[in-house]
């Protein structure tokens, strides 16, 4: 695949958010930045932590929204306008109530599920057509229990089994960046 391309993990900027489940998209995006030894920059005018690098071959955008999870999407257009990046070549990473600890999911379309960070994704890009990489993290069972649910931590069991779906998600990058994303699919749904 020719051009730049973008993934961007979903999460609330706030320090006292980071180990809560609403933050896997950040937790993707922290074990992407491990692979690859660059640190993200604060870019204000972006409204995001940004940076640049080669990834298995292809030239890559990485970026978290600087902003509360709602407005995610104001940050993710501000880079892919910065940088010229059309949506079939961005990757947005976020958690996922509808899958359970353990599981990601790759996806292109489709609607926002409720989640409130592709919600404000969708309004800014006016797009819907862009790749996804969900991330489980489990239902609390009834939908009044959900706020406070995403904004705390998993459990130990329930970590350690996010962070196997992470890695399996990484395991399967060299294939999406290659344009073999139904390939990076079969490989990534059939691990469990």
């Amino acid at each position: 695949m020719a051009g730049l391309f973008l993934i961007a993990g979903l999460g609330n900027a706030e320090p006292g958010y980071a180990q809560t489940r609403h933050n896997a998209g950040f937790w993707f995006l922290d074990a992407l930045l491990k692979e690859t030894g660059v640190p993200l920059r604060l870019q204000p005018r972006l409204s995001a932590r940004v940076c640049r690098t080669r990834l298995h071959g292809a030239d890559c955008v990485l970026m978290k929204p600087d902003t509360f999870m709602n407005h995610s999407g104001q940050a993710v257009r501000a880079v892919m306008d910065y940088y010229g990046v059309e949506p079939a070549r961005l990757l947005v990473a976020y958690d996922e109530l509808d899958l359970p600890p353990g599981t990601a999911r790759l996806k292109v379309g489709g609607g926002h599920g409720g989640h409130n960070g592709l919600r404000d994704v969708f309004r800014h890009l006016e797009s819907t057509d862009f790749m996804r990489l969900r991330i489980g993290i489990g239902h609390p069972g009834h939908k009044d229990a959900v706020t406070g649910y995403v904004l705390s931590r998993p459990t130990a069991d329930q970590l350690l089994a996010i962070t196997q779906s992470i890695d399996a998600a990484l395991a399967v990058l060299p294939e999406l960046l290659a344009g073999r994303l139904e390939a990076a699919t079969k490989t990534l749904h059939s691990r469990d």
